[in-house]
């Protein structure tokens, strides 16, 4: 393999050129082709509904019982913040079709932050140096050859894997398996029901009639929300007068204006950890995308993303934004429109920025029903774990393999249900550690992949002692252990 690429470029191009080609023969729409204007905001609109960047901001702002325009403050420089990360990123650094928005992996630490402080000026602060922190590592040049030492394709393509299965319980715990006022658990499992059912039905249509089909496939996200919003007009769960009440025009909170900043050490350590978190989480959207789009990631590349990465940080804390990262949600609305062009991006980043100024808009997405967006968010979720077994279909699934790739799956789900009373007991460090488990599982797939030693190994230490190896016919077809098929034969 050349120098300049990591190890994930094999994740194509194993079992020959089929497999490079493999991924990338759905798209439509390639990463630098361009499409219309007016079919990239339609394109980015799809994006932006599918990535729910508000819900972090929300959730803070709700354990924090902010006032009203505190809260929307908050809302708003998230989407302001999402939207500039995404344009450095899309059009300046990782170069990849994807969007920053706000991760779910600080926000206990910001509400601990905030409540031990009694303002934001300590997390902004905080937020400020380990983004600082993280474009050092990039410029290094240290990252890359981490991942280019740690993850080879057994490792990329399992951690897409456990991205795509640790989302998928959000998507019914959060937004389908829920009661309300307007809409009870029943009704809102049909609207999930009808939300995904439309979107699988309108890119079906545009694979198998590439004509005229192709509208309903570009656009499959964005008919199955509107589908799903008019059904749950006629349930009487679709309320609008949030919109109506939202002005026009608003500001979003700022530093320097509605906020300060503040150095504490305890912070900024705590920040720093959660970074480093983050970019293994990140590396895993990445991977994700780079397996849909089937462009291998270079460790070029990497370095920039990294770099990026803390840039949009960094800009973000000056616009009140909590830590940024890559959404795998993007991997699956590619996978199911057929469409990676960056230019779809830049418009999808826009449109944040747009929604971070103009309340109505930004009233108008929040009042799409959740299980219409937990129906969409489900099979997106599906198809981005799918996209992790396609890198893995071509890795020899012996013994080892399999342990490699099943025990982080299994520490995937085990903390998924951790139970909470346990979580809240654990010192704070490790709670993070638990609220990431796509991190944590990254970790166990490297360490697992190390220790475990692979077939040629084995065969140096048989030499080595003097003992005939196994015969070569038994590791193709898979014969990793003695006791994976029988006793071990001797040559």
């Amino acid at each position: 393999m050349p120098a300049g690429k990591t190890a994930v470029a094999t994740a194509t191009t194993n079992g020959g050129g089929a497999g490079a080609a493999e991924p990338a023969s759905f798209l439509t729409v390639g990463v630098d082709e361009k499409v219309p204007l007016g079919q990239a905001i339609l394109l980015g609109l799809q994006h932006v509904l599918a990535m729910d960047v508000y819900v972090p901001p929300f959730i803070i702002a709700t354990a924090l019982a902010l006032a009203p325009g505190a809260s929307t403050g908050l809302i708003q420089a998230t989407f302001l913040g999402a939207g500039i990360a995404s344009l450095i990123q899309v059009l300046f650094f990782l170069r990849l079709p994807v969007c920053q928005g706000p991760s779910f992996v600080p926000v206990g630490a910001i509400i601990g932050l905030y409540l031990g402080s009694g303002s934001f000026d300590s997390v902004f602060g905080a937020c400020l140096v380990g983004a600082a922190c993280v474009i050092l590592l990039g410029l290094s040049g240290l990252y890359k050859r981490a991942v280019r030492t740690f993850i080879p394709p057994i490792v990329s393509g399992t951690v897409i894997m456990v991205v795509g299965l640790t989302l998928l319980p959000t998507a019914f715990t959060s937004n389908v398996f829920i009661a309300s006022d307007a809409l009870s658990m029943g009704q809102n499992v049909v609207l999930a029901c009808v939300s995904a059912a439309v979107m699988i039905a309108c890119s079906m249509i545009g694979v198998y009639r590439p004509g005229l089909g192709k509208v309903f496939r570009i656009a499959s996200v964005i008919l199955a929300l509107f589908v799903g919003c008019v059904v749950a007009s006629f349930m009487g769960g679709l309320d609008l007068s949030s919109v109506a009440a939202t002005p026009w025009f608003s500001l979003p909170h700022v530093a320097f204006v509605n906020y300060g900043f503040a150095f504490d050490p305890s912070a900024i350590l705590t920040m720093i950890v959660i970074y480093l978190v983050l970019l293994a989480e990140t590396t895993g959207t990445w991977y994700a995308v780079s397996s849909v789009i089937g462009k291998p990631l270079t460790d070029e590349q990497i370095n920039r993303g990294v770099i990026g990465e803390g840039i949009g940080c960094f800009v973000g804390s000056f616009l009140g934004t909590t830590p940024v990262t890559g959404y795998s949600t993007n991997a699956g609305i590619i996978s199911i429109t057929g469409v990676a062009s960056r230019r779809v991006f830049v418009m999808a980043s826009l449109w944040f920025i747009a929604l971070s100024f103009i309340g109505k808009l930004s009233a108008l997405i929040m009042a799409i029903p959740a299980s219409v967006i937990g129906g969409v968010f489900a099979v997106v979720c599906a198809i981005i774990m799918l996209n992790g077994f396609r890198q893995l279909k071509d890795e020899p699934l012996n013994e080892r393999q399999l342990y490699v790739i099943g025990v982080p799956i299994a520490v995937a789900v085990a903390l998924l249900n951790i139970p909470a009373d346990f979580s809240a007991a654990a010192p704070q460090f490790v709670q993070y550690l638990i609220d990431s488990p796509i991190a944590i599982s990254a970790i166990v797939a490297i360490v697992l992949n190390k220790l475990l030693p692979a077939r040629t190994a084995l065969v140096r230490l048989e030499e080595q002692a003097g003992i005939a190896p196994q015969d070569a016919s038994d590791e193709a077809h898979g014969v990793d252990e003695p006791g994976a098929s029988g006793p071990a034969t001797k040559a």
